[in-house]
């Protein structure tokens, strides 16, 4: 009986304690994280939705089908993002592949300045940015024009295009491509049928971050393609600030599903051997 009582020791009871804060922490963090995200689940099946009441009063998808109807603008808005991200990743990565393989690779001068001039389009701030770029667009006709939108895109997307394709390439061993060479093969033959398929998950990523960057991407949409091209982030904004908030939480709906859909996909390519060369 003496030695079961001594078991509980007041320095046992204050580790036990110990999980109050934690459980705290964590689900703290679980509602920020999660408690916007059922909201925005409920407001995409509310009719009738308002204060004092902590939940919908009736349910349903009426406004789904609002959403969807010839008027809504959500199927045009829909096929002119994803149009505009397959284009941006295709763009971009026909950029990103030569510059990656040649700053991975080809002892470069100033090879880190380089890098570091892809990053332009993050430093500055996108309003500014932007507005010229539609005022230069409209003057040459690009302006509400898709591919004036993917010109834009491409800008942000060659961010993680190049950074990604160059950590890709660096990560392979130049040893393979070398001894594809020694038994004949030439250059562009050891870069197609060793280098480039190994360098693919990168290079998948990559489409994927670029995927995603396009399909969000709202202030050079706004100003370059607004009102001819519509975006699902227009019409998000679009809903948003005329309290739409139920055709505006299904258009971030329709946002966000492929965006936790690619990032699943991201993990499985993106591989720890890759990240540890971004930047080198």
């Amino acid at each position: 009986m003496t030695h079961a009582t001594t078991m509980f020791t007041p320095a046992r009871a204050l580790s036990a304690l110990w999980w109050v804060p934690r459980g705290v922490i964590f689900g703290l963090m679980a509602f920020f994280i999660f408690g916007p995200l059922a909201n925005l689940l409920f407001w995409t099946v509310a009719e009738k939705w308002y204060f004092p009441h902590s939940l919908p009063l009736q349910y349903g998808f009426s406004y789904w089908a609002q959403v969807f109807a010839p008027r809504g603008g959500a199927v045009e808005s829909l096929t002119n993002s994803i149009i505009v991200a397959v284009l941006t990743v295709v763009v971009s990565l026909a950029l990103a592949i030569p510059a990656g393989y040649a700053l991975a690779r080809l002892k470069l001068p100033l090879r880190g300045l380089i890098l570091l001039a892809f990053l332009i389009p993050e430093a500055f701030p996108n309003l500014t940015v932007y507005v010229n770029v539609a005022r230069i667009f409209y003057e040459i006709r690009l302006n509400g024009t898709i591919p004036g939108v993917v010109l834009v895109h491409v800008s942000h997307g060659l961010v993680y295009a190049v950074w990604i394709a160059t950590a890709a390439f660096s990560a392979i061993d130049a040893e393979l491509e070398q001894a594809a060479r020694s038994m004949g093969a030439g250059p562009l033959r050891a870069f197609l049928d060793v280098t480039l398929p190994l360098a693919m998950p990168g290079l998948m990523a990559s489409a994927i971050f670029v995927f995603l960057e396009s399909l969000d991407e709202f202030t050079g949409s706004y100003f370059v393609g607004a009102p001819d091209v519509n975006m699902l982030p227009l019409l998000l904004y679009t809903a948003g600030a005329g309290g739409n908030y139920q055709i505006a939480s299904i258009t971030a709906l329709l946002l966000l599903i492929p965006s936790i859909v690619f990032m699943l996909v991201v993990e499985r390519f993106l591989k720890a051997d890759v990240l540890s060369r971004v930047g080198h």
